[in-house]
């Protein structure tokens, strides 16, 4: 799609398809990010904390949101950084088996001072194939402006 700066029209949402969250995903996680604590590894123990199996990582289901955005190409050649991710919320858990997408909606756009660029705010929303809402959070980008 390739959406510059002046593409984005504040209050567009564009939601993606569907990913199932598997066993292999947790455990890649745990192995990439050196964190390997019992709720992501240990189906009893984390039933004991009164999980219904093992959950995957908060910043698994962040880095996840990112990537299902990404699938949608909407900045594939203008894209030229992550700002950041500010107000981020882990509401409910995400757990092996869970199907999951993202909603995502324009809420802000500013002129970016020193490059031919624009900032852009997201409202980002990861959710359970129910409709649960599993984290939110606002992504700040920025794209390049039409040449």
């Amino acid at each position: 799609m390739n959406l510059s700066y002046e593409d984005v029209e504040i209050g567009r949402s564009y939601t993606t398809p569907d990913h199932e969250i598997t066993v292999a995903d947790i455990a890649d996680f745990c192995r990439l990010t050196r964190d390997h604590h019992p709720l992501h590894t240990d189906e009893a123990y984390a039933k004991e904390a009164g999980f219904p199996g093992i959950i995957a990582h908060g910043l698994y289901g962040l880095s996840l949101m990112e990537g299902l955005k990404t699938e949608l190409r909407l900045y594939e050649e203008t894209s030229i950084a992550s700002l950041g991710w500010n107000d981020v919320r882990f509401r409910h858990p995400i757990v092996a088996g869970d199907t999951v997408h993202v909603e995502m909606e324009f809420t802000a756009k500013r002129e970016s001072g020193s490059r031919p660029a624009g900032i852009i705010t997201e409202a980002v929303r990861l959710l359970r194939a129910d409709g649960t809402l599993l984290i939110d959070a606002e992504h700040i980008s920025l794209i390049r402006k039409s040449p």
